[in-house]
């Protein structure tokens, strides 16, 4: 009577394992097909990126500054969709690392920026983040105040978990007018833990698929604007603003 009670339990396990296995795989498939593509444009940005297992390393090793800049992605978009606007920062001498986060998520990451930091000591960083990417980055800047010099939300705000609100961290704030899915309620309240020294742009016409280049985003809005007139528009004002913080 026991052997065979034990018996079942044991074929229950195994079908409960079973069982989890498989919802587990139909996620990991569905996470995968689910995430954001780089565009041919963005594609093409890249084919001069050093591509590494934790992200994309965009430089012109003709012209360097002291300045580089870590971007943490916006949820379920692939890194290298932000291709192109991080190419106009490496042609400005800037080295750009754009983050590979487990299935397209930095939240399952979010101290990946040790990764960059670590190994590059000389470095002046500067931390980005798109939409819940942002979030996350100013996590980890709430956390790392001396290893960060600057924070730049992309069409996204910090939580209380980031707060910036006392650190000595200035902030660059880029929205754009037709972005349909950034949740403009919280944006505002959020502005509560942001510091003073905080600059704001907004990108006339742009939307929120447009700081990256990966076609329509669910939810958004349609630009009125081109996607490469929002990049150039992204990477003026970046590279306008680490400018000034490093005049001042």
């Amino acid at each position: 009577m026991g052997s065979s009670m034990n018996r079942k339990w044991i074929r229950r396990l195994l079908a409960l394992g079973l069982g989890l296995l498989v919802i587990v795989g139909i996620g990991m498939v569905w996470l995968q097909t689910s995430i954001y593509q780089p565009s041919k444009s963005a594609q093409l940005a890249l084919s001069t990126a050093q591509s590494k297992s934790d992200y994309y390393l965009l430089e012109d090793k003709q012209v360097k500054k002291k300045q580089s800049i870590i971007l943490y992605p916006g949820a379920l978009v692939d890194s290298g969709s932000y291709g192109i606007w991080a190419e106009q920062l490496a042609k400005q001498g800037y080295r750009v690392y754009l983050l590979k986060a487990p299935f397209s998520l930095a939240i399952l990451d979010a101290n990946q920026a040790d990764k960059v930091i670590s190994q590059n000591k000389g470095e002046r960083f500067y931390l980005a983040g798109h939409s819940l990417g942002g979030v996350i980055a100013s996590r980890y800047a709430s956390k790392h105040p001396k290893e960060i010099a600057g924070m730049i939300y992309l069409a996204s705000y910090p939580d209380k978990k980031g707060s910036l609100a006392q650190k000595n961290i200035p902030v660059l704030s880029i929205t754009a007018s037709n972005d349909g899915v950034l949740n403009w309620k919280n944006y505002r309240e959020a502005k509560k833990y942001l510091p003073k020294n905080t600059t704001s742009y907004s990108i006339a016409g742009g939307n929120h698929g447009g700081f990256g280049s990966y076609g329509k985003q669910k939810g958004d809005k349609s630009a009125n604007i081109s996607n490469l007139n929002q990049q150039k528009q992204i990477s003026t004002e970046i590279d306008r603003w680490i400018v000034s913080q490093n005049n001042n």
